[in-house]
């Protein structure tokens, strides 16, 4: 099930919030893990015992650390390494076992591949529960005695299948101390809707258009752009869309999840575009791999070692194939790159250089990304360079045309433009008429921006009767 589907706007939604409306406050928790364990169910009901599994696992890691500390203190570093081992074997069994075995038959091997799914959300959850285990270890959150307020936090659907990547630090005080404020409540459900709004309305036409081009007999230069561009657009608007969705539904439940994008299409380095985007997940191996391994703190040698091992187990994160390992090794070496050498050069430039620098290797990285062959990738590179089916064709031609109003709708989204432009029409037009009612200001803006998520609701509900074009791409990370 996903948020901009049919079943969960009219079905799942409504009974939820009416439910937790009516639920005395002592067992909302409970009634928050039976939903999201019927949410997960909805899609994979099978591997519900798996997340129920690392729910259990590091609940007893928190309550071991927390016995041993007043007990045997020397050993609790046995049950972080128990955790960690324990997650990461997990994760590793169901999303890379076939990965191995694949590479190994290519060397000989003939080994049977298992053929297992890969469990929905299994990459978030396990990053969650074991950043719970190592934060206990530390002493940066205390031990949580409810095991169902910890499973709660662990399955929560809002942030169940792709996050954002929510620490429990981040929500440990909200897990008993939320109340239902109606201000709050739609003010999440006007962040809901804008995601909705990003999702239908901007990621799923665009990415019919990166579909019909991938998926094309030829590949000409001006076809091979716009389809880098479309994927690029598809992408960010495609997760992000389901960040603010996700963001918005828990703050109509009374929590506060962590920020995940921040316009990153306008970054000026390759290293503001990583502080700007899924920056929860950077944010994880930040906290949790590179700084812990040393950062940039034991010189260059080291430093490049644990940018190669960070950047190297991102692509991994992202899909067990060639493709995400080379796209975090691209990382790598631009990051490298700008680290030890651009980025003292690019501090002397004027922005748009740094931009359109930045912005050139992030699309062109999107390709490595959406290809899953290396021969798919070379293919497309080789297009985009002039190396394909020559420069431009009617079709390539057509589609830019055709596509030319949505796109530059696209770019003016992935900024702060559209909102700088409301910000000062607002100040400088609407507000001083409205002087004479300074009371009501702040009810007038709130209503306005109501009006505008109804639209966008009634939009995104048309478009999803009309179309059956709606994947969602980090389903399957």
């Amino acid at each position: 099930m996903v948020f901009s589907s049919i079943v969960f706007l009219f079905l799942f939604l409504p009974l939820v919030l009416a439910l937790y409306c009516l639920c005395p406050v002592k067992y909302r928790n409970i009634l928050l893990l039976l939903v999201s364990l019927l949410f997960y169910a909805w899609g994979e009901p099978k591997y519900i015992l798996i997340m129920l599994f690392s729910t259990v696992f590091d609940y007893g890691n928190g309550r071991a650390l927390e016995y041993l500390e007043e007990h045997q203190p020397d050993k609790r570093k046995w049950v972080l390494c128990l955790s960690v081992v324990g997650n990461l074997g997990i994760l590793c069994f169901f999303k890379y076992t076939d990965f191995i075995l694949t590479n190994l038959n290519h060397l000989g091997a003939g080994l049977p591949l298992i053929k297992l799914a890969l469990p929905i959300g299994i990459s978030f959850y396990t990053f969650q529960t074991m950043s719970y285990t190592i934060d206990v270890y530390r002493g940066v959150v205390k031990p949580q005695h409810d095991f169902i307020a910890f499973a709660m936090y662990v399955s929560m659907f809002p942030q169940l299948i792709a996050g954002p990547i929510v620490r429990y630090s981040s929500v440990e005080q909200d897990l008993y101390r939320r109340t239902l404020v109606s201000r709050d409540m739609a003010q999440g459900m006007q962040r809901f809707l804008i995601g909705l709004g990003k999702k239908v309305l901007l990621a799923n036409q665009v990415g019919a258009l990166w579909t019909e081009i991938s998926t094309g007999n030829t590949l000409t230069v001006a076809g091979a752009w716009l389809g880098a561009l479309a994927y690029t657009f598809q992408i960010y608007f495609d997760f992000s869309g389901y960040s603010d969705m996700a963001i918005g539904l828990g703050q109509i439940f009374g929590f506060h999840f962590p920020e995940n994008f921040d316009h990153p299409y306008e970054s000026k380095s390759i290293t503001e575009f990583w502080r700007r985007w899924h920056m929860t997940l950077s944010g994880w191996f930040r906290e949790y791999l590179y700084i812990p391994l040393g950062g940039n703190r034991l010189g260059v040698r080291r430093q490049i070692i644990n940018l190669f091992l960070v950047w190297g187990l991102t692509g991994l994160w992202h899909g067990a194939a060639w493709n995400f390992v080379l796209w975090g090794l691209y990382y790598f070496l631009l990051l490298l790159v700008e680290k030890l050498f651009l980025l003292r050069h690019l501090k002397g430039l004027q922005d748009w250089v740094g931009h359109v620098y930045t912005m050139f290797f992030v699309v062109a990285g999107w390709m490595i990304f959406a290809n899953e062959s290396v021969g798919e990738i070379l293919h497309y590179f080789a297009a985009m360079f002039g190396l394909g089916d020559g420069w431009c064709d009617h079709t390539a031609i057509y589609q830019w045309y055709t596509h030319l109003p949505l796109l530059i709708l696209l770019i003016l989204a992935s900024t702060h433009l559209p909102k700088r432009i409301v910000s000062l029409v607002w100040n400088r037009i609407v507000q001083p008429k409205l002087a004479v009612c300074v009371r009501y200001q702040e009810e007038i803006k709130f209503t306005v921006i109501s009006l505008y998520t109804m639209v966008l609701l009634i939009l995104s509900l048309a478009f999803l009767v009309n179309g059956s074009y709606n994947p969602f791409l980090y389903f399957r990370f």
